[in-house]
């Protein structure tokens, strides 16, 4: 006696879902790949730009810190322009003081009517580096009692 395998055989109506259902599986794991694929470079980037969006900030710190360092070794000085990290970020301070009275040798300054404000120096700071896939550009102002 032989037995029919009926598996192969099915009705035409039964072939099409099946096929079917094959793309729309295929469909669906596609678009979460490609969309997996899109989080993950987007990812990529965003942490990089943040990482040196962040240096950028801790150096605009130190080169305030260390403006007034040379401040205090040389005395007036209208503006400074530093490299840090192999030319990868490039610091610009601009510096104008703030004095009542008469000045020395600076060239930069303002006369101010109150004496609480005598021997001050704001600083604008700019921060620059090209490293990341987008320029980053950080700004930072601040006033430093001398």
């Amino acid at each position: 006696m032989q037995r029919k395998n009926y598996f192969l055989n099915l009705p035409s109506q039964r072939r099409g879902i099946a096929m079917i259902m094959a793309i729309t599986i295929l469909l669906v794991i596609s678009t979460i790949m490609a969309l997996s694929l899109a989080l993950t470079v987007t990812t990529g980037k965003k942490t990089t730009d943040i990482y040196l969006h962040e240096q950028a900030a801790l150096y605009a710190k130190s080169a305030a810190e260390l403006a007034l360092l040379d401040i205090a070794q040389n005395g007036c000085i209208d503006n400074i322009i530093t490299s840090f990290d192999n030319n990868l970020y490039d610091v610009n301070v601009t510096m104008l003081y703030i004095y009542t009275g008469t000045v020395g040798t600076c060239t930069n300054y303002f006369n101010i009517a109150t004496p609480e404000q005598n021997g001050s120096v704001l600083m604008d700071i700019t921060v620059t580096s090209t490293a990341g896939t987008e320029p980053i550009r950080y700004f930072r102002r601040s006033i430093q009692k001398l």
